[in-house]
């Protein structure tokens, strides 16, 4: 046994340095999980069962691949071995498209936020162009102002021509 300089460290085995890109294996899954999922693909295989089944029950004995007689144990083996990487595959893509989800749904909260923050906001400003509006005199308000001040003045000049014409009488004649 060979032994370690240091052997506060425990020993390292030697380990196969497999490195891969997860993204692309991420898309690679996605694609066998869309392509898994179809009817096409459902239809596919049923075919290719039924003509197993048949190429292994019809021909004689000599002529089968798979006997029927052993169970069908290849054709088994063929779909355990299609389920066990179906699988995870299956369940690596939802785990893909979850994250996708929760990030799409985190971007949607935060553009309600705003949005929600921006429409109290221009209610706020509304409410105060109400307030500001309330204080402003209309057309209207001005046109009875201006009438009832055109009927004040007229008055006026009715009591001073009275008032200037009883001083005029009033004064003793040349």
């Amino acid at each position: 046994m060979k032994r370690q300089r240091d052997l506060s460290a425990p020993r390292q085995r030697g380990r196969l340095d497999v490195s891969y890109d997860p993204e692309a294996f991420g898309r690679f899954s996605e694609s066998i999980a869309m392509l898994l999922g179809t009817a096409r693909y459902l239809v596919v295989q049923t075919v290719v069962i039924i003509v197993w089944l048949a190429l292994n029950i019809l021909p004689p004995a000599d002529w089968q691949f798979d006997p029927w007689g052993r169970g069908l144990v290849l054709l088994t083996l063929v779909l355990s071995l299609q389920a066990s990487y179906a699988a995870p595959l299956i369940l690596l893509a939802q785990n893909r498209q979850e994250r996708r989800d929760r990030a799409a749904a985190e971007l949607d909260r935060q553009v309600a936020e705003r949005t929600q923050a921006d429409t109290e906001f221009l209610a706020r400003e509304i409410a105060g162009v109400r307030l500001a509006l309330a204080d402003v005199v209309t057309g209207e308000q001005l046109r009875d102002q201006l009438n009832a001040l055109t009927t004040a003045l007229e008055r006026l000049e009715h009591r001073l021509d009275r008032l200037t014409s009883e001083t005029a009488d009033a004064r003793p004649q040349p």
